[in-house]
């Protein structure tokens, strides 16, 4: 599963939000040449009960289901027949999962015919009594007659993933003429066993069938083949038979069903398929660009096959996440949904390589349990990182480790806690960025340990041991062991199995008397709470005779090595592949952080000592000839990090710096780059009618980022021929232009874009709804009072009964807001016109605004029934 990067984002900013409502934040800084600094101490988590994995009565051997749909109830029939047999000991009852759901009739197979048994059904659970006792050579197949009623479950859910009722029923009745009707499944982590009775445990293991009955203007997708697809006469129905051969866990069986598009491709003679929204056809493969070459370069990298029948990609409405590793049919969220143009500012090459390396890690072989979701998260994070190096190159990789580590970094501020570990609250809790981004890193650690040939070789001896079953993590610590040879438990044990990450200081000095360089590296990191490591390192020594690579083992708190050199060398490379996950603080001298800059083979090398001379620096100075220098930098984050810093050169009205940003602005092949180009042009060239023409033709940029950026400079500028230029784009249909036309209203906008900016709050989806209620909201605070008022409503429809609790939380962010602002304005605390009768007037009409802001927060307060929202609003 991948938790995709603008919905965290969103819920980042409401955890921010909720805490600005409930209590007072400090702002940290980062100071000197720390890079990867996590400044505040930890909080660790306080211990829970321990989470063993889910004890084996009996093993799933294949699942057969038929099932059909009641639309208008939003509900599941379904005939199930499971196939198991007792795992260990001789046994006459049977447990199965089966959340929510109406138990017609249940009875054991025999042959041809259905014998009754006596059951129970309590708890979300069917206790059955068998007909005799079995053995572990003895197999049973138990039918189940039933009615799935997701809609009765308790609302549950986590920020990872934001529901728990297993089944969707999106637009059920149709009355939303701008969503399609679509049925689809989100079976991780246990919420399978809500739309079918099942061993609902990611240690378990099955082969399915699945029979899906719908209507014939609709298209199936399922797990397998599809196998048959027959029209129903009598009922104008249709039923497609979907068969996977392989087993797998419960969690990975899926549904999706709609009207959509379909895209084929191959991959050594299998079916590579892409369901879209018919609009998004003609982009179908370049929306998920590079997949068949991806399945052929981690078969290649693996030394093991995609294992499993097909692979299909769909993406539907309102998902409850990133993306799902379904097997053989991933389920994606519509924000991957993107014509060429928006794919300019992004392609979606990361969220669709790491669904699809879970089919070998988390499909073929599944973690055990959920303490062991890294077995899963950790590989499938990396796999990013793996395909960016092969397809883009090591700077593109780095730069997505980078991101990784600071996202940890971010984390571990607040939270420290193992990567394997069996004292969480809820499963949901290991979805977090301990097990994605901080496992991620550690791989690459234990990749560049090894070297690339034992930790691929191990991999595969991982994979090939496992295949088709569940595994835990000293599972992948003995095929590590058996192909190096070697005993790998101090680096399970450190990174795995506890918590935590070495912060380090670095100190250089060379001894001319015994011609030798020192290095110290000491482990600053709390060592009650956190261990003190073991780190093999590579250093390089840059002298005259060349570069020479030294590997090192730090086991000590604070410890010195010393190189052999014939003279000072320039630079001594600490952590030359850039490996460590951890905070270090590295006392170069500024002379060796320039030559890093110029010398260094890696992206770190490079953006390590722009960091370092980014606060603040001098124009003329040697440190901003390194900018100068990274303004032209072949890795586009350079380039952008170079731009973002360049004010000091800019501010001397040096014309050959103007010229380059300038031609950054207008031709740099990252609309990233261009856009904070013209940036820092409008920062620095007020007035000039040379960078006003660049800001204007950036308009039209293919990007959309860009153009959105160039209007709101423009509107800056010049606010009446700005928004006279924002209105001729009003018309547009385009979302994206929308979106850049509605951001710009919310902040030059007043009453007369009301109706527009209405429009647009009604017709934006998905991940845009978030963001276009709390532009809606900053907007009306711009209005007149009366429609101010109007506008509450709009927002209090959203908050009382939007399905997102993201989006029904921005909603109250943005009436709190509204209430608060209209309330200073009516105490009197802002400027108030001079004639008394007006500021009465004008005063009343503050106070019937807030008044009216009040009364629907309470309204949508005292309604809501979901428990995250209940806590937030009590808080």
């Amino acid at each position: 599963m991948k938790i995709q990067g603008i919905f965290l984002n969103i819920l980042k900013l409401c955890i921010v939000l909720v805490f600005n409502w409930s209590c007072k934040t400090t702002g940290n800084s980062t100071k000197g040449n720390e890079i990867g600094s996590a400044l505040e101490k930890p909080v660790l988590v306080d211990q829970k009960p321990y989470k063993n994995s889910a004890t084996k009565f009996h093993n799933l051997i294949h699942t057969r289901l038929e099932v059909s749909f009641d639309w208008a109830n939003r509900k599941l029939m379904g005939e199930a027949e499971i196939t198991l047999k007792p795992h260990s000991k001789p046994t006459n009852q049977l447990f199965l999962d089966a959340k929510g759901m109406d138990i017609k009739e249940v009875k054991i197979i025999k042959g041809v015919t259905k014998a009754e048994v006596a059951y129970t059904y309590r708890n979300d659970s069917i206790c059955i009594t068998l007909d005799k006792f079995y053995t572990n050579r003895d197999t049973f197949k138990i039918y189940v007659d039933y009615i799935a009623n997701p809609e009765t479950l308790p609302k549950g859910g986590s920020a990872a993933i934001t529901s728990d009722k297993g089944l969707y029923f999106i637009n059920h009745d149709n009355s939303d003429q701008t969503k399609p009707q679509q049925i689809w499944t989100q079976g991780e982590t246990q919420s399978s066993s809500v739309w079918f009775p099942t061993l609902d445990r990611p240690n378990q293991k099955t082969t399915q069938e699945i029979y899906i009955t719908v209507d014939t203007s609709f298209v199936t997708l399922s797990n397998g083949l599809l196998i048959s697809s027959i029209v129903n006469a009598s009922t104008g129905s249709r039923t497609d038979y979907w068969k996977q051969e392989y087993p797998h866990a419960p969690y990975l069986f899926m549904m999706a069903i709609g009207k959509f598009a379909v895209v084929k491709d191959t991959w050594r003679n299998k079916e590579v398929s892409y369901y879209v929204d018919p609009e998004y056809e003609p982009y179908a493969r370049e929306i998920f660009d590079h997949t068949p070459e991806m399945l052929e370069f981690f078969s290649k990298q693996l030394g093991v096959e995609y294992a499993w029948e097909k692979y299909a990609q769909v993406i539907v409405k309102d998902y409850v996440s990133g993306a799902m590793e379904n097997t053989s049919a991933t389920i994606f969220g519509d924000f991957v949904q993107k014509d060429s143009r928006e794919l300019l500012d992004g392609n979606n090459d990361d969220i669709v390589s790491h669904e699809l390396y879970h089919h070998w890690f988390g499909d073929l072989v599944t973690c055990e349990s959920w303490s062991n979701l890294l077995l899963n998260e950790s590989f499938a994070t990396y796999a990013e990182y793996l395909w960016f190096e092969y397809k883009e190159g090591r700077d593109q990789a780095d730069y997505a480790g980078q991101n990784d580590l600071n996202s940890y970094l971010r984390e571990a501020k607040n939270k420290q806690v193992d990567l394997i570990r069996f004292d969480y609250q809820k499963q949901e809790d290991m979805f977090d960025n301990h097990t994605y981004a901080k496992g991620g890193r550690v791989l690459h650690m234990l990749r560049k340990y090894c070297g690339d040939e034992s930790f691929f070789r191990s991999l595969k001896l991982y994979l090939d041991r496992n295949r088709f079953k569940s595994a835990e993590i000293h599972d992948l610590r003995l095929a590590f062991e058996e192909v190096t040879g070697e005993d790998l438990n101090w680096f399970f044990n450190q990174w795995f199995l506890d918590k935590g990450h070495p912060s380090l200081v670095i100190n250089y000095l060379f001894d001319e008397v015994n011609s030798k360089q020192l290095v110290t590296i000491e482990q600053t990191q709390n060592l009650e709470t956190t261990p003190l490591y073991k780190i093999p390192v590579d250093v390089d020594v840059y002298a005259d005779q060349g570069v020479q690579r030294e590997r090192i083992t730090i086991s000590k708190q604070k410890e010195t090595f010393s190189f052999d050199v014939t003279s000072k060398p320039q630079l001594v490379n600490f952590d030359a592949q850039k490996m460590i996950l951890g905070t270090k603080i590295d006392n170069h001298s500024d002379n060796e952080w320039m030559y890093l800059f110029t010398h260094g083979p890696l992206y770190l090398d490079r953006y390590e000592p722009l960091f370092k001379f980014s606060k603040p620096y001098l124009a003329g100075s040697p440190e901003s000839e390194l900018f100068k220098k990274a303004l032209s930098d072949p890795f586009w984050n350079i380039r952008l990090f170079a731009v973002k810093n360049c004010n000091p050169l800019l501010k001397t009205a040096n014309s050959e710096i103007k010229q380059i940003v300038m031609a950054l602005a207008s031709n740099d092949p990252d609309p990233s780059v261009r856009e904070e180009a013209l940036v820092a042009l409008s920062d620095n060239f007020k007035n000039d009618d040379e960078v006003r023409k660049i800001i204007k033709n950036a308009i039209n940029d293919s990007s959309y980022m860009v153009m959105g950026t160039a209007i709101m400079l423009t509107v800056e500028d010049d606010k009446n021929e700005g928004l006279k230029i924002v209105k001729a784009f009003e018309n547009d249909n385009n979302k994206n232009v929308t979106e850049i036309v509605a951001d710009t209203y919310t902040a030059y906008g007043s009453d007369e874009q009301y109706d527009f900016m209405t429009n647009a709050l009604r017709n934006a989806k998905g991940v845009r709804k978030y963001s276009a209620v709390r532009g809606y909201g900053k907007f009306l605070l711009r209005c007149k009072p009366p429609v101010s008022t109007q506008g509450l409503d709009n927002i209090a429809e959203i908050g009382k009964n939007y399905p997102s609790w993201v989006v029904r939380l921005a909603a109250t962010q943005s009436l709190s807001e509204i209430a608060k602002s209209y309330g200073k304005k009516s105490a009197g605390t802002e400027d108030v016109p001079a004639n008394q009768v007006l500021k009465d007037r004008e005063e009343i009409e503050n106070g019937n605004v807030r008044k009216r802001a009040d009364d629907l927060l309470t309204q949508i307060k005292s309604a809501e029934k979901d428990e995250r929202l209940i806590k937030i609003y009590g808080q």
